[in-house]
């Protein structure tokens, strides 16, 4: 390796965009690996700005910093995600992604109505949720959960 591959923690903070304390963080959490100078200072690999990078657009896409751990702890010897592991992630996000499109647009289907709660209207909720049936399926926005109001009705 030479010189030249190494760049101090300033510079990945700018050619990144990300604080010095959160590389360090990501240092902390083992998400990057820094090397010490003789004079203990850090350094990193110019290829850790791609790294740092994939770190922050997964975070953007919702994976958690463990789940981005887990995701390079699969990659060999430390190497930076290519195009095929990013095709492998993103795979398994879209399920994820696609139960979020769901439960927003379940959410959006009942925004002008109550959802099950009790917490926005009591006298919508009187109407929509008559005798708070929604309560028999467990705690929680029953509807907004997925329980339907017919389905609530037929348990009453």
């Amino acid at each position: 390796m030479h010189r030249r591959d190494l760049i101090p923690i300033g510079e990945l903070a700018t050619r990144t965009g990300v604080a010095v304390s959160a590389i360090r963080f990501y240092e902390a959490k083992g998400l990057i690996a820094a090397l010490r100078t003789s004079g203990g200072q850090r350094r990193f690999l110019r290829a850790d700005i791609r790294r740092v990078s994939f770190i922050l657009i997964a975070q953007q896409l919702g994976l958690s910093l463990e789940e981005i751990a887990a995701e390079l702890a699969r990659l060999p010897a430390g190497r930076n995600p290519n195009a095929a592991d990013w095709t492998r992630i993103s795979t398994g996000l879209r399920a994820r992604i696609d139960a979020q499109i769901v439960a927003l647009a379940r959410t959006r289907e009942l925004l002008d109505n109550c959802i099950g709660c009790g917490c926005l209207s009591l006298k919508n909720c009187g109407l929509y949720n008559r005798a708070d049936k929604a309560a028999q399926r467990g705690a929680g926005p029953r509807y907004l959960l997925g329980d339907r109001a017919m389905e609530i009705a037929e348990v009453g």
